[in-house]
């Protein structure tokens, strides 16, 4: 597991290069280890938020709490296509008739030009999280002028929570009612036994979808 002066070591060396970095964030209780670390190196890196308009009221109110606690700053980013009008052919809404295409508007294309702008794309996924993130190396190309950092891809779950309980970080409130992992409101279900132990299982339950897209369109495999 690379420690925090691994990965300082690392942000400064791309800043001595010069290079332009952003960190993307779902605020979710995992997801704060990473932002505390950045928070520790350089405030001023920006966090991209992609605000599909579908979040938990929740996970608003607790990224708003978390970026004013570390002192960072929010890039929100949105489809230029509006939910109410996110509908196929049938008037049905994507999310429940084409997931892949919903994710598509929400996450992938308002995505896109950021990775044509910054020179480094953190990222906090980790190879214990699905098989496709276990094939993740600590660097890999985008298709485009980005290249993705994935300083904690060799963390585990109780790494997480060890930081977490060593820096007395906040958690996600919809945490203590059962969920495990918080995407968008129609696409996340409480954790059941159905899901066998799959952090992600309770995303797009049923659905034979594990990923929205940032993490398979949005990066080059080996």
């Amino acid at each position: 597991m690379p420690d925090f002066n691994q990965i300082s070591r690392h942000i400064n060396q791309y800043k001595e290069e010069g290079k332009k970095l952003f960190v993307s964030s779902s605020f979710q209780t995992h997801s704060l280890p990473l932002l505390h670390m950045l928070s520790r190196i350089d405030k001023d890196i920006p966090v991209v938020f992609l605000q599909t308009g579908f979040h938990f009221p929740e996970t608003i109110t607790f990224r708003d709490e978390v970026l004013q606690l570390l002192g960072m700053q929010m890039i929100e980013l949105r489809s230029t296509t509006p939910p109410v009008m996110q509908l196929n052919d049938k008037g049905r809404l994507l999310y429940t008739s084409d997931p892949d295409y919903c994710c598509y508007l929400n996450k992938i294309a308002p995505m896109e030009p950021m990775l044509a702008a910054y020179d480094i794309w953190i990222n906090g996924v980790r190879g214990d999280q699905n098989a496709n993130r276990s094939t993740f190396s600590l660097e890999q190309p985008t298709h485009s002028r980005a290249v993705r950092y994935h300083p904690i891809i060799d963390w585990d779950g109780k790494q997480i929570y060890q930081y977490i309980n060593e820096f007395n970080l906040p958690r996600h409130p919809l945490d203590d009612k059962g969920y495990i992992s918080v995407g968008c409101e129609p696409c996340t279900r409480k954790f059941d036994a159905a899901m066998l132990n799959d952090e992600r299982g309770s995303r797009w339950f049923g659905m034979q979808k594990t990923e929205c897209g940032l993490h398979t369109e949005l990066i080059q495999q080996p």
